[in-house]
């Protein structure tokens, strides 16, 4: 019996003994190709010598030491290099254990900032409905998953939500792609006039859409207008790029193939390849201005922050992606990835809608390809197929209400970077017989 209180009570875990490259090996011997980096954490695969290597070194020189007494060469290292490779703008790094704490810590910069510019009247935050931002209160509130929300809703501070850029359920026939984009712009404006401009603090957005919904990427332009609206009304821009970041779209930063820059972004997962618990905000130079002129400090901390272990292992993920080409072969090998997704399931009966960017794609399964119409939710088939996957030595990323958090189905793809051509030959084939099982288990 064990003694972890597990995501799922009644559910039996297969116990991970050991990692390496693309596969998980279980106690029982059984291999898993990791097709969605746990989730889109493992950008560099397991147990890769050079980041073992480099947080050995740095736990012989020093293991750990609270940021309010010190600083280390390591985190200055890691802060430079991500500054070095950041969007415009950006010219600080502020360092968390995670997602969920990096948003956090963005939502009070954000509140801070405006009060040290003398607007605290300013006290509204604009999100997005179908994203997911993290588990926290904070994160939990901007955030539109409405069945991570629902139980806690009452602990949740006031936020407002605006419609996603959901162009295969959301963009009506008689729009172009370039005009649907306007009609969400427009939206976000209304939504701001309505609260009162100088009321609002941020619009905080993913800027490929994660879990929640499956890697929804926006239309040509969407993003370049939130960003004038934003500027219009003097509003932050918070992107989470927690999960679609770090190269996992093809380019360091997924907002690079947007044309933007935000005011503050926030990073996880691939940062540190889950070697070690670690995420960062990056900063404008104007937050930190407003600091810096003002109160002098970042009214926030955690235990954590900076922890040396963590940042050593971050640093060398960094500096493996850029040695090793990494993000060329993320662009080269997601290419080939959408083709055989397209191959098995662009005419598939039940495959709706394939999409992503990168190493960083989903499907989304339907009841009836015609209407879009999903599967009924009392049958679960994301569960059905996480199941068959795993039976068939397969880790896959599937999450259920997908259209508004109780409808639909989706299996999200984020296989390592250093994925070749024949694994993803293999995982879109187990993939396929996995969906396929998974459905025949349904009462049509």
């Amino acid at each position: 019996m064990t003694r972890i209180l597990h995501r799922s009570i009644a559910h039996r875990y297969p116990v991970a003994e050991s990692g390496r490259g693309l596969t998980i090996r279980d106690a029982e011997g059984r291999e898993y190709i990791d097709a969605s980096g746990g989730a889109a954490v493992s950008c560099l695969g397991h147990g890769h010598p050079d980041v073992l290597a480099a947080m050995h070194a740095q736990l012989d020189r020093l293991a750990y030491a609270h940021t309010s007494f010190f600083t280390t060469a390591v985190a200055e290292d890691l802060a430079e290099d991500l500054i070095a490779h950041a969007p415009p703008g950006i010219g600080h790094v502020y360092f968390v254990s995670g997602g969920s704490e990096g948003i956090e810590a963005a939502l009070k910069m954000a509140r801070q900032y405006f009060v040290e510019v003398g607007q605290p009247q300013r006290r509204h935050f604009i999100a997005r409905r179908q994203s997911y931002h993290g588990n926290t209160l904070g994160a939990l509130a901007v955030g539109g998953n409405e069945w991570r929300r629902k139980q806690f809703a009452p602990l949740l501070i006031e936020t407002h939500h605006v419609s996603p850029c959901f162009e295969y359920r959301e963009r009506r026939p008689d729009e172009t792609p370039v005009q649907y984009g306007e009609r969400l712009a427009r939206e976000l404006e209304n939504q701001i006039e309505v609260l009162g401009p100088d009321t609002v603090i941020a619009f905080v957005a993913e800027t490929v859409g994660g879990a929640t919904a499956g890697a929804i990427t926006a239309v040509e332009g969407y993003f370049r207008r939130v960003r004038d609206i934003c500027d219009k009304h003097g509003i932050l821009l918070i992107l989470d790029e927690v999960m679609c970041g770090m190269g996992r779209t093809g380019t360091l930063h997924a907002c690079e193939q947007e044309g933007i820059s935000p005011d503050l972004m926030v990073i996880a997962k691939g940062l540190g390849g889950g070697f070690a618990p670690i995420g960062a905000v990056l900063v404008a130079e104007r937050v930190l201005e407003a600091f810096e002129s003002g109160s002098g400090m970042f009214q926030h901390g955690h235990t954590y922050l900076g922890h040396p272990l963590a940042c050593a292992g971050a640093l060398a993920v960094q500096q493996v992606i850029r040695r090793d080409n990494l993000l060329e072969n993320v662009r080269r090998q997601g290419a080939h990835l959408m083709r055989r997704l397209n191959e098995r399931f662009g005419n598939h009966h039940h495959v709706g809608d394939v999409r992503g960017r990168g190493m960083f794609q989903a499907i989304e399964l339907v009841g009836d390809r015609a209407n879009q119409e999903p599967f009924d939710p009392k049958h679960k088939l994301h569960a059905r197929i996480k199941q068959e996957a795993m039976a068939r030595g397969l880790m896959v990323y599937p999450m259920g209400g997908t259209i508004d958090g109780a409808r639909g189905d989706h299996v999200l793809l984020a296989p390592p970077f250093i994925t070749d051509a024949k694994a993803i030959d293999t995982i879109v084939e187990r993939l396929g017989d996995s969906v396929d099982a998974a459905i025949g288990t349904i009462q049509m």
